[in-house]
């Protein structure tokens, strides 16, 4: 899976002091990618570089697509990935996907990583720290001048138009890519417009998981990192065995406060499924139409969840820890006195980066079901 020779020769220098290991500040609403608002760089030489590249590679017609017949494949998203060769040079965009590579042993592989929403755990740090890494989403040309073969995205919106382009345009360039199964969009291009609710699920994880170590030739890796995250849900599954019924699940909201009320996790976020398995709830669960919602104090008010999850984001440095300014706004805030999350002072620090789909979801389900059913926990 190699780029195609007429993009290599046109790929510019990468500009000198663009990446940066230092962290980021900003809001998730800025990023798309993630269902929220545009956050990005990017260079209006992009599409004219594309325009450039198209030219000088030839139509279809002269059998030059950038790749060629695959014997193999890997089904995503309704794409057939190639599974000949293991790619050799994987960018790797969003956390959920910078923690898979490094999880699965390809930190060597990695020619670039972008948007890191809180730290890598403890086990990644090193890997990570040796890594080029943009604080936002690169660009295309920015992305195209490391000369990937690959790119692995922890979220759909990442090949829309308007970011790094769809993955059949990719594919064009001999670039071939990946998106959690659970956040498969209704077709190329598309963002959270439609998630099929019925993917949002662990298992899913656990087959991504598998399959990517068989595109990048790590399946034993790929099988120990299932094993140890079906061990860890298993632990969580056992002790709420016989202990709780439907009636007993408390709903939790993860929320977090903005000027116009709260942003809150929808049904096809994966924290539904985190949520559930840790023995709950998820309050808004029935907001299909999209991952992230705007919602106001009313609204949040009648739902009256039992917890409250505030998830901070966005930081290559941020942790839990970072919420508890916004924990504290709640908690004093008059309007919300008699939710039941304040009024039991169940309101508690959690971040982004934890009701992603990726290796750190069974972590989350654990440190959801400590918090919701401490008494089971202790």
């Amino acid at each position: 899976m190699k780029p195609t020779d007429a993009w290599a020769a046109l790929r510019p220098a990468r500009m000198p002091g663009f990446l940066t290991t230092s962290p980021r500040s900003g809001r998730p609403e800025q990023a798309t990618a993630r269902g929220l608002a545009p956050r990005r760089s990017g260079s209006a030489a992009a599409l004219a570089l594309l325009l450039l590249t198209t030219a000088c590679s030839g139509s279809a017609d002269d059998g030059d697509t950038g790749t060629g017949a695959a014997d193999e494949t890997i089904a995503n998203c309704d794409m057939e990935v190639p599974a000949d060769d293991p790619p050799e040079r994987v960018f790797a965009a969003y956390q959920p996907a910078i923690e898979t590579a490094h999880a699965l042993g390809i930190s060597d592989r990695l020619v670039g990583t972008a948007y890191l929403d809180a730290q890598v755990p403890e086990e990644y740090a090193d890997a990570q720290a040796e890594q080029e890494y943009y604080p936002n989403l690169p660009s295309r040309e920015e992305l195209l001048s490391h000369n990937p073969d690959f790119v692995l995205s922890g979220f759909n919106g990442v090949f829309t138009e308007e970011q790094l382009g769809t993955r059949a345009s990719l594919r064009e360039l001999g670039v071939e890519s990946w998106i959690p199964s659970p956040l498969c969009p209704s077709e190329d291009g598309k963002s959270d417009e439609t998630i099929d609710p019925s993917t949002v699920t662990m298992e899913h994880i656990y087959d991504d998981l598998r399959d990517l170590g068989t595109l990048f030739d790590t399946e034993d890796r790929a099988e120990e990192v299932v094993a140890d995250m079906e061990d860890t849900v298993g632990e969580v599954t056992e002790r709420l065995e016989g202990e709780i019924t439907e009636e007993d699940r408390p709903t939790v909201a993860i929320a977090r406060p903005d000027d116009q009320g709260f942003r809150v996790a929808g049904g096809p976020d994966f924290s539904t499924e985190i949520i559930d398995l840790a023995g709950g709830v998820n309050a808004f669960a029935d907001l299909d139409d999209g991952r992230n919602h705007a919602v106001s104090t009313e609204d949040l008010i009648e739902r009256d969840p039992d917890f409250m999850l505030i998830d901070v984001c966005c930081d290559a440095e941020m942790t839990a820890a970072d919420a508890a300014p916004q924990v504290e706004e709640v908690m004093d805030d008059p309007v919300l006195a008699n939710v039941t999350a304040v009024e039991e002072e169940q309101v508690e620090e959690f971040t982004f980066a934890d009701r992603s789909a990726g290796v750190r979801s069974a972590p989350a389900v654990a440190k959801v079901a400590e918090i919701i059913h401490p008494d089971l926990f202790e």
